[in-house]
């Protein structure tokens, strides 16, 4: 990239992140970058509320950069942020491996940096915060396989609806997958890629489901794909012939577990995430040390435990 074209970036994410949070850093008090991916999906934006919430209880200033999904935007956005220096960046990765350069800076210019839900390379980052995803993926399999022996007669049509440009979902996918195959009843048809976009997951999914008239399985690997998977098979009226399975509940997902299509659901605590991540920032900026790895749970949600989920997402 030319110097010209590097400035340009640079000034044009530094001014996204001045409108964004009013104006300067200057601050009486420490400041937190958020670099979030996107501002559509629930699931970001429970994350957001919990990292402000725990700013709040420690007297820090949280910012935070909306990438819409573009990964040059989160390398730019971290970059202005180290200019600007803050005291500490939270990041929620969509390329793993290609935001690490913007990484190992802020660690080069001693500005420390948690990571959320997506796993990063080793590197500078003081702490990983998220679920085992793909451990999650397989007990989702798990699940799956046992409800196709129980409920499905043992033999299922099964689709993806992926995305193929997170790193994280793939990671969900090849969890899934490796326990799927290998259950003989089972015969994944295609992967589709929503590229966690509703929309596009949307068109993906019906896409899918035309092009196989007997799929009778869906597994979707994050929010946008399960709310594109749930409203392709209403628009196709397949509620009474396709399962659903998925990730991250929404009032969209609750309503299809009550319709009895939904069947399970990982569910993540997007809040508790972003809250641990700001509170590690907080304790390393004290000179406090915290745990490589902070682990929160999933939970699989199904008819039989989604009442304490219904207050969340109305």
């Amino acid at each position: 990239m030319s110097m010209t074209r590097r400035k340009i970036l640079l000034s044009a994410a530094g001014a996204a992140l001045a409108l964004s949070v009013g104006g300067a850093y200057a601050q009486d008090k420490p400041t937190i970058a958020l670099v979030q991916i996107n501002q559509q999906a629930l699931f970001f934006t429970q994350m957001n509320a919990g990292a402000q919430k725990a700013a709040d209880a420690a007297g820090v200033k949280l910012v935070i950069f909306n990438a819409n999904n573009d990964p040059a935007a989160q390398n730019n956005a971290i970059e202005t942020y180290i200019q600007e220096k803050v005291s500490g960046i939270v990041v929620v990765a969509i390329d793993t491996n290609g935001i690490m350069p913007a990484v190992n800076a802020a660690g080069a210019a001693g500005i420390p940096v948690t990571a959320v839900d997506a796993i990063l390379p080793a590197g500078p980052q003081k702490a990983q915060v998220g679920v085992d995803n793909e451990g999650a993926g397989k007990a989702m399999g798990e699940f799956f396989n046992k409800y196709v022996t129980d409920s499905m007669g043992g033999k299922a049509k099964l689709g993806i609806v992926g995305a193929l440009n997170s790193t994280i979902q793939n990671i969900r996918q090849k969890g899934f997958e490796d326990v799927v195959k290998t259950n003989p009843g089972v015969t994944t048809v295609g992967v589709v890629d929503g590229r966690n976009v509703q929309d596009s997951a949307l068109a993906a999914a019906e896409s899918l489901i035309t092009a196989n008239p007997d799929l009778n399985a869906i597994y979707a690997t994050g929010e946008p794909a399960l709310l594109g998977a749930v409203a392709a098979v209403e628009s196709q009226g397949k509620q009474a012939q396709i399962k659903v399975f998925g990730w991250d509940l929404t009032a969209q997902a609750i309503k299809g577990i009550d319709a009895g299509y939904v069947i399970g659901v990982v569910q993540q605590d997007p809040a508790g995430m972003g809250a641990a991540a700001v509170d590690a920032l907080v304790k390393v900026t004290k000179g406090e040390t915290v745990p490589a790895k902070i682990p929160v749970p999933i939970t699989i949600v199904t008819k039989d435990n989604v009442e304490p989920y219904r207050s969340v997402f109305k």
